[in-house]
């Protein structure tokens, strides 16, 4: 059977604050009625995604869109369906919004949207809206008080609030001193923290995930951690990408955009195939290798969730 494709815009519509975005209650008589969604629509013939999610807000909810970057393209096999959902996040529009076909709608925290029912098609939605664009991976540091000064300066003044903790040359004891400092920096400027690591490593630190290598992601069979915790991996080719949606990573890195100083024999991807890569992703993508700030609004425009560094956030 020939499954049907519908195209679909969606959008994350946030609030000025930053802390909420509006979803939406699917009618009882549709299909998956009752659960709750991203406001949006498919696309008319012709139309574009920018344009559908215009007509669409309009319609459902009586605003105007002065302005909305992409956020994630999310493929989606239903039964009887392959859904595309093109979302969107908007930020600048007109007119305060509210059902204007009749649903329900509600401005929700990031933090509880997991405790709303939602459609399958929408989880990768999710992720994406609650994580940040940027994703600082940290530099080998010998000295604990260096490394901590850096570390602050990231969070404090580039408003860094993603950290994964990568520190290869240390002993496992130095390591978990390090993960708990680090912690509590983190929760003082309500950061996210992810250890580069073992998941056990979680049954000493209680940090905020664990960042997989590419190694050890193709070794798991399944999901190693609690759904309530961030599970991020390495990734570099489509093989990679794959097994990370299949245990349920929440989201990865794919690498190398470009040539870096520290993996200068391995060949960058470079943005067309990186592209290809993040079009089937079934998680938020971060672009590293060679990223800095300036490629941010580029990688967002061919489907990464932002850009994960090393040398740009570590100064």
């Amino acid at each position: 059977m020939v499954k049907r494709r519908v195209h679909v815009a969606a959008a994350a519509m946030v609030s000025g604050d930053g802390l909420r975005v509006l979803i939406a209650r699917r009618p009882s008589t549709v299909d998956q009625g009752g659960l709750w969604e991203f406001p949006g629509g498919k696309l008319a013939p012709y139309e574009t995604g920018f344009e559908a999610l215009k007509r669409e807000l309009h319609e459902e909810l009586g605003v105007e869109i002065q302005r909305a970057q992409p956020l994630i393209r999310v493929h989606h096999e239903y039964p009887d369906k392959h859904v595309l959902m093109d979302v969107w996040q908007v930020r600048d529009y007109a007119g305060e919004p509210f059902g204007r076909e009749g649903q329900a709608v509600r401005w929700v925290g990031l933090t509880d949207l997991f405790n709303y029912p939602f459609p399958a098609a929408n989880m990768p939605i999710l992720r994406a809206v609650m994580l940040p664009t940027e994703y600082l991976i940290t530099a080998e540091e010998a000295s604990d008080d260096t490394f901590l000064t850096k570390l602050e300066r990231a969070l404090r003044e580039d408003g860094v609030r993603l950290v994964q903790l990568r520190a290869k040359t240390l002993e496992p004891e130095a390591y978990v001193s390090r993960a708990e400092q680090a912690l509590a920096l983190c929760r003082r400027y309500d950061a996210r923290l992810l250890l580069n690591g073992d998941p056990a490593l979680l049954d000493t630190v209680d940090a905020d995930g664990i960042h997989l290598t590419s190694e050890h992601l193709m070794k798991l069979e399944r999901r190693p951690l609690a759904e309530n915790k961030w599970l991020a991996a390495s990734t570099h080719d489509h093989a990679q990408l794959e097994q990370a949606g299949r245990i349920g990573c929440d989201f990865v890195t794919l690498s190398p955009l470009r040539t870096t100083p520290t993996h200068p024999d391995v060949a960058p991807m470079g943005w067309h195939d990186f592209q290809q890569l993040v079009e089937r992703a079934a998680m938020p993508v971060f672009a590293l290798g060679g990223m800095t700030r300036h490629d941010a609004d580029h990688a967002r425009s061919v489907g990464a969730q932002g850009i994960a560094s090393i040398r740009d956030f570590w100064k």
